[in-house]
């Protein structure tokens, strides 16, 4: 399906604004997708993820929920006023049998959504690049999820993985160095590197090189490979 990110707020959020109007909210009421957009498809709204404890589960509702949360202006409104409220809304996941929690395997979830076509699963993109004879990406804002729409940060759903090393500890704790280099070596964070193999998507050729030089030159600067 192409989906919006105010597609995946209301179909998996436990609370939505009223559908009669105003700044208040109900329950989730919202049984189908053509109920939360006319334009998906009239199939029950069934997600299979991760539970609140994964990163992966974090990644989701901060990336995709809370994107689409903040798109209703009078609930962006509150993040000023009350981030912690804010947050409630936009971060809080239904319970009412739409989002099956399916523990922290992922085949379980591919197995599943063989199973059911209509489902939709969430899931870290090495097991969409590894299954995809048996399973597609949704489309999220007009973006694929395709290798190079993450590395380029166009697919909204993807994040980058920092690491921060500080440069007090270099030549002081062993193996810093060592790490880093490893790390910012092609065989691992190249484009056929074994992070790669490891669902890790690498930055475009230049950045790499632009992040090597920092590390070499132990530059006060960040480098990073996209999740």
């Amino acid at each position: 399906m192409a989906l919006s990110r105010k597609d995946l707020f209301l179909a998996l959020a436990k609370n939505v604004p009223d559908l009669s109007g105003g700044e208040r909210l109900i329950p989730n009421p919202y049984k189908t997708w053509r109920e939360v957009n006319p334009d998906l498809p009239n199939a029950a709204i069934e997600v299979m993820g991760p539970p609140p404890t994964s990163g992966t589960r974090d990644a989701f509702v901060e990336l995709g929920m809370e994107g689409g949360c903040e798109t209703i202006d009078w609930i962006a409104a509150t993040k000023n006023k009350d981030e912690r409220q804010y947050k409630s809304i936009c971060h809080t996941v239904r319970e009412d049998g739409a989002y099956i929690e399916a523990g922290e395997n992922d085949n379980l979830i591919v197995q599943k959504l063989e199973a059911n076509a209509n489902a939709l699963g969430i899931f870290g993109f090495s097991f969409l690049d590894q299954n995809s004879d048996k399973v597609q990406g949704s489309i999220i804002d007009g973006v694929a999820p395709t290798f190079e729409a993450i590395a380029d940060g166009e697919y909204p759903i993807s994040r980058p993985l920092f690491i921060y090393v500080k440069k007090a500890h270099i030549g002081m704790i062993p193996g810093i160095t060592e790490f880093l280099h490893e790390f910012s070596s092609e065989k691992a964070w190249g484009e056929d590197g074994y992070l790669s193999d490891k669902g890790l998507i690498p930055m475009p050729a230049a950045e790499r090189d632009y992040f090597v030089e920092n590390i070499r030159q132990l530059r006060a600067n960040m480098f990073v490979v996209s999740d």
